[in-house]
């Protein structure tokens, strides 16, 4: 087989034609739509769900059995600037074993290869023993308010339930498959604002300056040990995202300070007694603030059960080595799914250029997901038969 030859390589193909689109957050501009039309022709039933701004597929094959879904989303990241990329961002281009593109690893390449493994495995076990699904979403690199969450919160309202789940993130680090995420952080982003009194910096007895107020209670909170972490999730991180005061003149003591942090949380912690600390240090240094909080996510993990197996046995298989499980990293659409009692895991190619200019990804990489992915599908069939 020519992986370089997208007429011999179905995954090469269907990933080029998904690149093409110029699917920028929260577009979908028609990936959807041929995603849609491949599964339908291998006995899928297709429901689009529009929510506001966001375009969302929910694809099933079967009703009553056990349920194993792909999750995905076809919206890409802004290119930045188009004068760095060394090929249009939506127009795939290959060079040597690179396909390039804005999309090409997070994650329009794992779509592809999660719609070939399925008419590939589908093919081979036409009644498989488990239902089939995909959950689609267009808003998973924006504000992911209209995507995975909103279908997920429709799915439960019928008590439609997702027993497995792969989400296809780029999990992989050196080689495609050798990390699988089976769990993710809590993410917790604080919006403090900090009241003084502007005034003249010549007069700071007329003022009340909420950066100098403010700052030992920061100082304090970045140097906080908030957990230990445990075997599965390093500890606790609390990080200053954005910090702004003043009106820019130099000789204006500012009249409020705003600060953005973030924490990305392990399970030994909730998000609400990480919330009870801060607003407890917050108060002992007697500041006026308001503190307002956004849940972006709370941790999962998937440790043990016929998912992980399965994904095990589908690398090692396809790769000849042993994948790590870990949970480091940002968040995924896995957070929205995990809660509803699904085993959820991700699995993709590697990481190296998500979100660069000049994203790429290596098209035997591709391949070999594809290759796995269609594993995954045979062991889980396996077990359940």
């Amino acid at each position: 087989m020519n992986w370089l030859d997208p007429l011999h390589n179905p995954v090469l193909s269907l990933a080029m034609d998904l690149l093409s689109r110029q699917s920028v957050t929260p577009e979908d501009a028609g990936c959807q739509t041929l995603m849609a039309q491949r599964l339908a022709a291998v006995g899928f039933n297709i429901e689009i769900m529009e929510f506001a701004d966001t375009l969302n597929m929910w694809a099933r094959r079967g009703g009553g059995k056990p349920l194993f879904c792909f999750a995905g989303h076809t919206d890409v990241v802004p290119t930045g600037p188009l004068s760095q990329w060394h090929t249009p961002p939506f127009t795939p281009t290959i060079i040597g074993d690179s396909l390039f593109g804005r999309g090409a690893a997070d994650m329009k390449g794992s779509l592809a290869a999660m719609i070939i493994a399925t008419e590939r495995f589908l093919a081979e076990q036409p009644a498989p023993a488990f239902d089939l699904a995909f959950l689609i979403t267009s808003d998973e690199e924006g504000p992911f308010v209209n995507g995975t969450v909103r279908v997920i919160d429709a799915l439960e309202k019928r008590n439609e339930k997702i027993s497995w789940c792969l989400v296809g993130e780029p999990s992989s680090s050196l080689k495609v498959g050798d990390v699988i995420k089976n769990g993710r952080r809590g993410s917790l982003t604080g919006q403090l604002t900090v009241k003084g009194i502007q005034g003249h910096v010549a007069y700071p007895h007329l003022a009340d300056n909420p950066v100098h107020k403010a700052v030992p209670a920061l100082a304090e909170l970045a140097a906080e040990q908030w957990d230990n972490g445990n075997a599965f999730f390093p500890a606790t991180s609390f990080q200053i995202a954005n910090i702004s005061a003043g009106t820019g003149a130099s000789n204006v003591v500012p009249g409020e300070l705003h600060v953005m942090f973030n924490f990305r949380y392990s399970t030994e912690v909730t998000a609400e007694q990480l919330q009870q600390r801060v607003q407890a240090l917050l108060d002992k240094y007697g500041l006026d603030y308001q503190l307002d909080w956004i849940l972006n996510g709370l941790p999962f993990l998937t440790d043990k059960g016929s998912l992980v197996e399965a994904v095990l046995s589908a690398v090692e298989q396809v790769q000849g080595f042993s994948p790590r499980l870990e949970t480091t990293g940002g968040t995924s659409d896995g957070r929205f799914i995990a809660p509803t009692g699904a085993q959820v895991v991700e699995l993709g190619p590697c990481n190296a250029t998500i979100h660069k200019v000049n994203e790429c990804v290596s098209i035997h990489d591709l391949t070999l997901l594809a290759d796995m992915y269609q594993a995954l599908l045979h062991h889980l069939h396996k077990k359940l038969a």
